[in-house]
């Protein structure tokens, strides 16, 4: 297949282009186009169809048939060359395909609106669909991309019907057509590279972006290195074969490539969607996280492909709460057209994106079943799907069924459904507590009353924890509750047989000297607390800290400070335990309570993970405690002075 410049015969044409490709042509070069590697894209794209719409009349026209000899199972000897001269600093797009003729050139090429591939797609209304070729791309729009990069385009084409070739050549402001030569039918762009652009000069940078953006694209596609044509595409579309033709091995190199990982994905989903939208589906569901999970864009990168033609991996076709799936997607539906960077527009990809979210959680549902497997997707991805709850409604049902926690008295982790299985007869709410990891979650003191009395508590520590369980609201008609919220539930509830309520020898406070020695350790704290209260919730502690009524709780206010947002909360509510031996020894100081009760506060704030107000305060009156302790004769008195 020749690339060769034209042998000028006569004096050109020359001709203007019409009022709306100016336009176009700085549309493109200046806004339509992030990236300027697009244009190869668009050039390979339309040199690949070319090569279809060839092969499709050859079944009736001999005189269209294609070069012989195609290398693995290729159409013909048919193929797409790109071919790098640094010398002229020119780049060409050559390919065997349909070709043009002198008013192809000047209609096609000089005149918007016009496509070669949306002419001949009325000419396979017609025909049957099992002869029909999957046409990639629309010669016309996408050719302007080329304009970002070169100086000068020019265009050799020759149609397989006909003896004669044809030069277009453009700066951007005009064109000319000339007759030329060229030894075989189908077409080569060639564009004269501005000073910038020496880049698409390099073969290996060229075979970078054909990995990149037509990889699959079946017809072979070529970089000319040292002399030699060197494949640059795999040729082979994975999605589109049937999955009983792909082996586990063929779908783990192919996700690989495709995420540039280096492990076997944990599910693999491959399916074919037909009826009133046609699409074909490949996701994979990673095994370990990606490094930009977490990343603040949150957004997947499914890529989206329209006849095997890559064209995006930006459409959102899977939302953030779902953005470890890989995967590509591959649709009839939608055109390739100048809108393809504009793809939200359109109707139809939220449509797939429906359907592929509902194919993932039922991936999901199904993998819950084996707990042992699943809990390694949940650990890596369970913090993402939270998300889910917190950002839309429609799939609140199936998420929480796919959640997994921790739990305050079952090993593992347990599902909502496992939870309300084992939960007591007359218990009417789900209990959590949410922290910064689960190991602090395990030995606080805000699950000490309910662990005595036998209630399971999930413990979550994630930080998307703080938000979603309000948006979930319940699950099983029972209200999701934070055990900081609940200290009312507990009187409901005995202590569960063997849990001791008190301490022995200690004597709890009656109701009146609670409340007498929380107004003093209130007055002591002053603005420090809110307020300071007896409570039910503690055991073995003899203190702990929770929030306001009027503010959000404690973790989601260490969430905040961490994030460096203003937190407009209430202070903290100090809560004393009753049946601890240190409040009996507290009322027996006569003194106000400044350092006892500062050193409770403090005590009560490293408990819930946050540091002390004075940490050499803390430290001296904890030090100066286990000295008296010590100093005390074995069972001997506290006196009547110390706490």
């Amino acid at each position: 297949m020749p690339a060769e410049t034209a042998e000028h015969i006569e004096r050109p044409e020359r001709h203007e282009f019409a009022a709306e490709v100016g336009r176009l042509l700085d549309l493109v070069v200046h806004s339509l186009y992030s990236e300027r590697e697009i244009f190869l894209r668009e050039l390979v794209a339309n040199a690949a169809d070319a090569i279809d719409r060839r092969r499709f009349l050859a079944l009736t026209d001999p005189a269209m048939a294609l070069p012989e000899g195609g290398p693995g199972g290729a159409p013909g000897g048919a193929k797409v060359q790109i071919i790098p001269d640094k010398a002229e600093r020119m780049l060409t797009i050559a390919d065997d395909g349909i070709g043009m003729s002198h008013d192809e050139l000047a209609s096609q090429l000089g005149t918007i609106a016009r496509s070669g591939t949306r002419a001949f797609g009325d000419e396979l209304a017609a025909a049957k669909p099992e002869d029909r070729p999957s046409l990639i791309g629309q010669f016309g729009v996408g050719f302007y991309s080329s304009f970002m990069v070169a100086e000068r385009v020019e265009v050799l084409s020759r149609r397989p019907d006909s003896t004669e070739a044809w030069l277009w050549v453009s700066d951007g402001q005009g064109f000319t057509l000339s007759p030329a030569a060229r030894e075989s039918a189908g077409t080569s762009v060639m564009l004269f590279l501005k000073p910038d652009c020496a880049e698409f000069l390099d073969p290996a940078n060229l075979e970078t972006i054909v990995r990149r953006w037509a990889d699959h694209i079946s017809v072979p596609i070529t970089i000319r290195r040292d002399g030699k044509d060197l494949a640059a595409n795999e040729g082979v579309a994975l999605w589109r074969k049937p999955r009983s033709e792909i082996s586990e091995q063929s779908y783990s190199a192919f996700y690989r490539h495709l995420g540039h990982l280096f492990d076997t994905p944990a599910a693999t989903i491959h399916w074919h969607a037909e009826g009133t939208l046609e699409f074909a589906a490949l996701l994979f569901i990673p095994a370990t996280p990606p490094l930009d999970l977490f990343e603040q864009d949150r957004r997947a990168h499914v890529r989206l492909h329209v006849k095997r033609m890559f064209i995006t991996d930006q459409a959102d076709l899977i939302p953030p709460w779902l953005r470890f799936v890989q995967g590509v997607v591959d649709t009839e539906d939608l055109p390739l057209n100048v809108s393809r960077e504009m793809l939200q527009s359109t109707p139809v990809l939220p449509r797939i994106r429906k359907a592929l979210v509902n194919r993932v959680l039922t991936e999901l549902k199904a993998r819950a079943q084996q707990a042992e497997e699943y809990a390694k997707i949940w650990e890596n991805f369970g913090a993402v799907l939270k998300e889910g709850i917190w950002e839309e409604n429609e799939h609140h049902k199936e998420l929480s069924e796919l959640f997994r926690f921790r739990s305050s008295s079952a090993p593992g982790l347990t599902s909502f459904a496992d939870y309300v299985a084992r939960k007591k007869p007359d218990q009417a709410a789900i209990y959590i507590l949410c922290g910064d990891n689960p190991e602090q979650l395990a030995h606080s003191p805000q699950l000490e009353g309910f662990r005595a009395r036998g209630l399971e508590v999930l413990l979550l520590s994630d930080p998307i924890d703080a938000f979603w369980p309000d948006r979930l609201g319940e699950f099983g008609g029972l209200p999701i509750r934070s055990v900081t919220q609940a200290s009312a539930d507990l009187e409901k509830f005995p202590f569960a047989a063997g849990e001791a309520a008190t301490e022995p020898g200690a004597e709890e406070l009656s109701a009146g000297e609670a409340d007498k020695l929380a107004a003093r350790l209130k007055a002591a704290l002053g603005e420090k607390v809110s307020a300071v209260r007896p409570t039910g919730r503690l055991v073995e502690s003899a203190v702990a800290l929770t929030a306001s009524d009027k503010g959000p709780n404690l973790h989601l206010q260490r969430l905040l400070r961490r994030s460096g947002r203003e937190v407009p909360a209430a202070p903290p509510i100090l809560e004393i335990n009753p049946r601890h031996p240190l409040m009996r020894a507290l009322t027996t100081i006569l003194r106000p309570l400044n350092d006892e009760a500062e050193l409770l506060f403090d005590l009560a704030r490293v408990q819930e993970g946050d540091p002390p107000v004075n940490p050499a305060r803390f430290a001296g009156g904890v030090a100066a405690a286990l000295a008296l302790s010590l100093a005390q004769p074995a069972g001997g008195s506290r006196g009547d002075t110390a706490p």
